[in-house]
């Protein structure tokens, strides 16, 4: 016998795509050749915080959940999922710009939310 792996292999409400992100991810991903998905990353932390990105990608990696919906793949790998839960993606058209934007991210990511090193030194007392 085998063990289930620790990871999730699938993303199912972790992450919404909402309706007009998804049309724009699906729109570039036809545009391109030997592209099969959409991967969606998280880096920093620290006192900066975490920020996320997305990218194309030809395939999942070993450790990555996937999210199939109708033409778009997203690939995540696990780490990223632990912080994107619950984050909704969605594109918006403001004046002559558009962008991708996730709303709540780490909203559910737990801990204190303070950063011991920043803001003014000593604490008093």
């Amino acid at each position: 016998m085998s063990a289930l792996p620790e990871y999730k292999t699938t993303i199912t409400d972790e992450v919404t795509v909402m309706p007009a992100a998804y049309e724009k991810l699906v729109e570039l991903l036809k545009s391109e050749e030997d592209i099969n998905g959409v991967r969606i990353f998280v880096s920093g932390g620290g006192c900066g915080g975490m920020t996320y990105g997305m990218t194309f990608s030809e395939a999942p990696s070993a450790h990555d959940a996937i999210l199939e919906q109708d033409g778009l793949t997203l690939y995540v790998d696990a780490v990223a999922l632990s912080f994107l839960n619950g984050v909704e993606i969605d594109f918006v058209e403001q004046g002559v710009g558009a962008s991708f934007v996730f709303k709540n991210a780490f909203a559910s990511t737990g801990g204190s939310g303070a950063c011991g090193g920043c803001g003014s030194a000593g604490g008093g007392g």
